[in-house]
This record gives C-alpha cells, structure tokens and sequence, in this order.
C-alpha cells in the first residue's frame, strides 16, 4: 500500500509483486474437509492460472473478469472458460483504461476505430453499441457503466433487431488477443 496506485523504483520501472498466485490460491481456498463446493468470482487471471489451480471437485469457478474488448478479444481465455463452463464478464469494453504509460501511444482509440465506426454508420448506431454487441456475439457477459441516461438507453438497444447477429464478422480483422 501506498500513495501511488503504480508503485515504481527509482528507475521509473513499475514494482511488481511476486507472490505465486497458485500457492495462494491453494492456501486461501483449502476446503477439502468441508465437502463442499463453492462459487468464486476470479478477476484478471490469465488462463493458465486458472488451468493450474482449477479444481472442480474442491470448488467451481462460476465467473472471471477480465478486461475485454475487440482490440483484446480473449478469445483463447473465452475458449478456456467455455470448455470449463466459466461465464467470462469483460470490463473496459470499449477499450483500455491503462494508464498512458503502459500504452501505445500510436494505437487507435477503439470507438474512433474506422471499421467501427463504419459499422455504427451503416447500422445508424454508435460505435459503443457496435462493441457491445460484438462481445455479446461471442458469449461474452458485458458490463458497460455510465452515468449518462442516453447511453444507458442506447445501451438497451445491443440485441434489437436493428442489431442483426452475424454483422460483426468483418470487424474480426481487427482483433487480437493477448
């Protein structure tokens, strides 16, 4: 804990912990006398931690969050909790929220992306609510804030008809997965 939400060095470098993940896992969730299952929400675990420590018959996995959008379609991960039957929540659907450090500063912004926005125009839509459905499309829960009461509403519009599925095919182009 301290001040800064990144803790760097004197070198600028941001200080990563190097706590074995897997070992706290098993710490944390030693529940093999208890005969029973549980329900965990996992955030940000890339899926080979969750491989190593998944354990069904000790507990199950319901949901993970992780960081989600088109530029970082997961879709190795979405495979991963499909075939373990793990709901995948994305925040940051409409791009990353990393600090400007940590990105490439050349890098398009996801909704001025002009596939996207090509895509919106051509579906008299916005570009959020193309990104949406694109994530739902791909079974993927999504979980877009805001404050804005147009947004919410526009929003609420991802699975009207308007919205034909399959239209996102050619926005595939497009996506990487980490």
């Amino acid at each position: 804990p301290g001040e800064e939400f990144f803790p760097v060095d004197e070198h600028g470098k941001v200080i990563a912990d190097t706590v074995d993940l897997c070992a706290t896992w098993e710490l944390k969730f030693n529940i093999k006398q208890l005969f029973i299952q549980l329900f965990f929400l996992l955030t940000s675990l890339f899926h080979i931690h969750i491989a190593i420590s998944y354990n069904p018959t000790l507990f199950f996995i319901g949901i993970l969050q992780v960081e989600s959008h088109p530029y970082l379609n997961q879709s190795k991960l979405l495979d991963f909790c499909k075939s373990k039957d793990i709901v995948l929540v994305a925040y940051s659907a409409f791009g990353t929220k990393r600090p400007k450090q940590w990105r490439d500063q050349s890098s398009l912004v996801l909704l001025d992306d002009p596939v996207l926005c090509a895509m919106a125009k051509k579906y008299q839509r916005a570009p959020a609510l193309i990104a949406l459905r694109y994530q739902l499309q791909h079974g993927v829960v999504v979980l877009a804030k805001s404050y804005n009461e147009k947004q919410i509403k526009e929003n609420m519009q991802v699975m009207s008809e308007a919205v034909v599925k399959g239209f996102l095919n050619n926005f595939l182009h497009m996506c990487s997965s980490l």
